[in-house]
């Protein structure tokens, strides 16, 4: 057995639209029964005049939903009505109904009907001076105007206010939209930059706290465990300044506690030097070799970066690489500062201490920055043996005006 679709249920009347439908059905049998019409006698007398009131009342039910069927039937029941005595309901539905097709009705609705209105308002005005002769003709196209194009341009006048605040509102749910997505980017941003300043400043310590207390823990040595201790409260006592200084700089809070400066280049020799005492149990060397010579001084986060990029650099050397020379390199030129950290690669034998990769991804964010260019990995040294080394190379872009040749 085929079954036939069901036909599509109009939507339920606006309550206004309800109340709107009603007053003017009350309205129109009220005018009614008093008598009050707004021309003489016709060919359709008495009750006919509810007809096209009737008609227009279920028609408001409509100007919501159904804004071009109403309008058409509404226009039948207002020719209709010039064949009865008339009636102000009648006219006053019909007006509404004008408005709600250009204010809910389709766009292409909205910009034909004021035109259409003022057609037929001038063919109204045009047919009644040709046929009465008399003045009573401007008069009917004023009347044909007054409640046709007044309603259908103010209902253009509203949709135009409506649509300019919606506009406005999507505008500002865009912009707070936007908004939203700046916070979090540069709240994310600020937790990643936190993330890269404690691993560098930290990660250096932990790391020879870990190598030295391990050596000490598994050599049954009295000098050798002296000396593991000796580092440990040095490394401990930086670490715990290092933090002191992030605290700072975090609070911010204005009081007596100022934080220190961003660590500089200028500080490269006791950053390799606090590497040399830790890695001296390992058979590590390390070695600055600064080929910058004297000029103007870099812009600061070239500074920084370079600095944590060596630092992290010797921090990996202490925990993965086997006993052999570390050498920090810097060039300046004028366009770029270039910083190479080459170590022994290898199996490390003895105690090291385990790594997360986190390093390198902040060296690699750091130079990203800086729109720079980072490389890190294994490569074969210039020698003859053809040793394995591991190399991590950055080169860090300065402005003309900020570095010398």
């Amino acid at each position: 057995m085929t079954a036939f679709p069901r036909p599509a249920r109009l939507p339920r009347p606006h309550r206004e639209d309800v109340l709107i439908a009603a007053a003017g059905l009350l309205g129109g049998v009220l005018l009614w029964a008093l008598g009050l019409h707004t021309q003489g006698s016709r060919g359709l007398t008495g009750a006919w005049v509810l007809v096209p009131v009737a008609a227009l009342s279920l028609m408001e039910l409509l100007r919501r939903s159904a804004p071009r069927t109403a309008l058409l039937v509404a226009t039948l029941a207002l020719i209709t009505d010039q064949f009865t005595e008339g009636s102000v309901a009648t006219i006053a539905m019909f007006t509404d109904i004008v408005y709600a097709a250009v204010l809910y009705g389709s766009p292409s609705a909205a910009r034909r009907i004021p035109w259409g209105t003022a057609l037929i308002t001038v063919v109204v005005t045009v047919t009644a001076v040709s046929w009465l002769r008399s003045p009573e003709g401007l008069l009917l196209g004023v009347v044909a105007g007054a409640i046709s194009i007044a309603p259908a341009t103010t209902g253009v006048l509203v949709r135009n206010h409506r649509d300019a605040a919606e506009a406005a509102r999507l505008r500002a749910e865009q912009t707070a939209l936007l908004a939203e997505i700046d916070r979090t980017q540069a709240v994310m941003a600020e937790r990643a930059r936190m993330a890269r300043e404690l691993h560098d400043m930290v990660a250096n310590h932990l790391s020879a706290i870990a190598i030295h207390s391990t050596a000490a823990l598994s050599l049954d040595d009295a000098r050798t465990t002296k000396d593991a201790l000796t580092v440990i409260r040095e490394n401990s006592v930086a670490g715990l300044a290092e933090m002191r200084r992030l605290i700072g700089l975090l609070r911010d809070s204005g009081d007596d506690l100022s934080p220190a400066p961003a660590p500089t280049l200028g500080a490269l020799d006791s950053l390799v030097e606090r590497a040399r005492t830790n890695g001296a149990s390992s058979g590590l060397t390390f070695t600055l070799q600064d080929r910058r010579g004297a000029g103007a001084p870099l812009p600061a986060p070239v500074e920084m970066a370079a600095y944590r990029i060596v630092q992290e650099s010797l921090t990996n050397a202490l925990k993965h690489a086997p006993p052999g020379p570390v050498t920090v390199s810097l060039d300046h030129s004028r366009r770029a500062l270039r910083v190479e950290v080459v170590s022994p690669y290898g199996d490390r034998p003895g105690p090291r201490a385990p790594g997360s990769g986190a390093g390198l991804v902040g060296m690699r964010e750091r130079v990203a920055l800086l729109e720079g260019e980072f490389e890190a990995g294994p490569v074969t040294a210039d020698d003859a043996a053809g040793t394995k080394i591991w190399r991590v190379r950055a080169e860090l872009p300065v402005d003309e005006g900020d570095g010398t040749a």
